[in-house]
């Protein structure tokens, strides 16, 4: 379906984003790391109250919600699939980044979550760990690494990917149900985006 030009109305208890969806054909030279004082592990078979967990921390402020929606065995199925790799940044101990790599299509990677929680934004925690995603990604035959970002997001996150070498492709939008209606997410998160009901 095509929108018309000019206003569409979005229905009361919805949420609307425009997401943008970015790639990259050859392996980007790596932008300078900060001093690190992370470290970056990989998660077997990830226990999916752990994914769950940091999802939130990591995406809850920008409306992250269509893994906490997804059924057990569906979200299983994709994280404990031998061609999807789940990585967390570690600091001091605790679990405070992301990265999904989902290779299931041949020659190409998709960056599926990448983030870092709140007290790691503005630290260049995430610069670091981009330039590990991209290496993990890099390191497999591909011929493209893709992401996609919204609005929902982070403001900087467009920039960010495309100074890490990410060239915007595609726009889409998207409705979906307020999480925060339904209790997926808090009815405080996301004050970006205001509640209609």
């Amino acid at each position: 379906m095509i929108l018309p030009d000019g206003y569409s109305d979005v229905p009361a208890g919805k949420v609307a984003a425009i997401v943008t969806h970015l790639e990259m054909t050859a392996r980007p030279t790596p932008r300078p790391d900060p001093a690190d004082a992370w470290s970056l592990r990989r998660i077997e078979m990830p226990p999916l109250d752990w994914f769950r967990d940091l999802y939130r921390r990591v995406g809850e402020e920008w409306l992250w919600f269509s893994r906490l929606r997804m059924p057990p065995a569906e979200l299983a199925a994709i994280l404990h699939s031998p061609l999807v790799e789940v990585y967390a940044l570690e600091r001091e101990g605790r679990d405070e980044g992301l990265v999904e790599l989902d290779f299931r299509d041949a020659g190409q990677c998709e960056l599926v979550f990448f983030g870092v929680t709140a007290k790691l934004v503005g630290s260049g925690a995430g610069r670091w760990l981009m330039n590990r995603a991209l290496e993990l990604a890099w390191s497999r035959p591909v011929d493209r690494v893709w992401v996609h970002t919204c609005t929902f997001d982070h403001p900087a996150a467009l920039a960010f990917y495309q100074r890490s070498g990410f060239r915007p492709f595609r726009r889409q939008v998207e409705i979906a149900d307020d999480p925060r209606l339904d209790g997926t997410a808090p009815r405080d998160v996301a004050r970006h985006v205001p509640i209609i009901e």
